[in-house]
C-alpha cells in the first residue's frame, strides 16, 4: 500500500517531500495580467464566482517586482519556521496572457532566485499560443515547470452558467500541446456549482482520470462579495454546500480519482473580508482534520474505486 505521509491520499505535500526531500511552501505572486474574460476579448465581468483580485487575493503586490514580492512572501513565511524551498506560484487572474517577451522576464527572474525550485503558472487553456509553449518548454528544462489550468467542470451547460469563456475541446488541445512538450499540468475543478449534483461532479473525475494530467485540484464553491454569483445566491437561485455534505462529496471524489494524481487541494479558504458563504470553510485546520477522521473511520483511499479502464 502506497505510503502518502499517513495521509489516505497523494497530498502536495506528500509529493513534494517525495521530490525535494523536505517542505516546500508557496510564494503567490502577480505579474501584473488581466484576463481576456475580463479585458472584452471573451469577456468583459469576469468568470461568475471571480473576484476582482482574479483569484489573486492573497497574491503579492503587482506594482512590485518579481522580486521584491519573493523577498517580501519569504521574509513573511520565515517569520514562521525555517522555509528553504520555494514554489513560484503566478496565481492573480491570466499568467500566460501577455507578450512571450514579457513573460520571459518575470519568470526567468522568479527561477532565477536559487531557492525557487518550481514555477507554477495559473492560466487559461485559450491563452497558450505556440511562442508561450515554445518558451515555457525551454523554461521547464531550468527548473520544473506547472502549468494550472482552471477547467472547474467538464460539463459545457455549467461552464456557460459560469462564463468559462472557451470550449471543452480548447482545454484537451492545450492538455494535448502541454503534454507533448512534457509539462505538468494541474487542472482546477469546483464542487458545488449551481445545476450539478454528484453524477456531474464524478464525470468531470473520471474525465480527468482519462487525460495526461497529474494533479488536481478540489475547490470549495465559494460565493465573494461583488461578483455575479453573490447577486444568484442573494436571490436564492442556489445553495451552499454544508461541511457534511462536502466532506462526503470530497471522499467520493479522491475514491474515483487516479492513485497517481497529485491532490493539490481538498478545500479552500477564501479571503475573510470577502466570503459571504460558506462561513464554515474558514476553519480550515477544522475541515482538513475532519476529512482525515472520516477517511480513516470509513477506510477510504484514494483511488479505492478506480480500475484502469472502468467507468464509474
Amino acid at each position: 500500500m502506497t505510503d502518502w505521509l499517513g495521509k489516505p491520499y497523494y497530498s502536495l505535500d506528500a509529493y513534494l517531500k517525495e521530490k525535494f526531500g523536505e517542505k516546500v511552501y508557496k510564494l503567490s505572486l502577480d505579474g501584473g495580467m488581466t484576463c481576456p474574460n475580463r479585458d472584452g476579448t471573451c469577456g468583459n465581468r469576469g468568470c461568475i464566482f471571480c473576484s476582482e483580485g482574479g483569484s489573486g487575493d492573497f497574491a503579492g503586490d503587482r506594482r512590485k517586482s518579481i522580486t521584491e514580492q519573493i523577498r517580501e512572501q519569504k521574509a513573511l513565511l520565515r517569520q514562521k519556521r525555517p522555509v528553504h524551498k520555494f514554489i513560484a506560484y503566478f496565481q492573480a487572474y491570466t499568467n500566460t496572457y501577455a507578450p512571450a517577451a514579457y513573460l520571459e522576464k518575470i519568470f526567468r527572474e522568479a527561477i532565477l532566485d536559487d531557492e525557487v525550485v518550481v514555477l507554477s503558472v495559473g492560466t487559461r487553456p485559450d491563452c497558450l499560443g505556440e511562442d508561450v509553449l515554445s518558451l515555457l518548454e525551454e523554461l521547464n528544462l531550468i527548473k520544473p515547470v506547472w502549468i494550472e489550468l482552471g477547467l472547474q467542470t467538464m460539463h459545457e451547460k455549467t461552464a456557460q452558467y459560469i462564463r468559462r469563456g472557451y470550449p471543452l475541446s480548447c482545454f484537451e488541445e492545450a492538455v494535448k500541446e502541454l503534454h507533448r512538450r512534457k509539462i505538468p499540468i494541474v487542472v482546477h475543478t469546483i464542487l458545488g456549482l449551481p445545476g450539478e449534483g454528484t453524477e456531474e461532479v464524478f464525470q468531470t473525475m473520471q474525465y480527468l482520470n482519462s487525460l495526461p494530467v497529474s494533479g488536481i485540484k478540489l475547490q470549495l464553491l465559494h460565493v465573494l462579495k461583488n461578483t455575479d454569483l453573490a447577486a444568484e445566491y442573494a436571490a436564492g437561485k442556489f445553495e451552499v454546500l454544508d461541511q457534511d455534505t462536502y466532506l462526503t462529496l470530497v471522499i467520493d471524489c479522491l475514491l474515483r480519482l487516479r492513485p497517481d494524481l497529485v491532490i493539490h487541494r481538498v478545500t479552500g479558504d477564501g479571503p475573510g473580508e470577502l466570503l459571504i458563504a460558506p462561513k464554515w470553510s474558514q476553519a480550515k485546520r477544522t475541515v482538513l482534520n475532519e476529512l482525515h477522521h472520516r477517511m480513516k473511520e470509513e477506510n477510504a483511499r484514494q483511488g479505492g474505486l478506480w480500475r484502469r479502464n472502468q467507468k464509474l
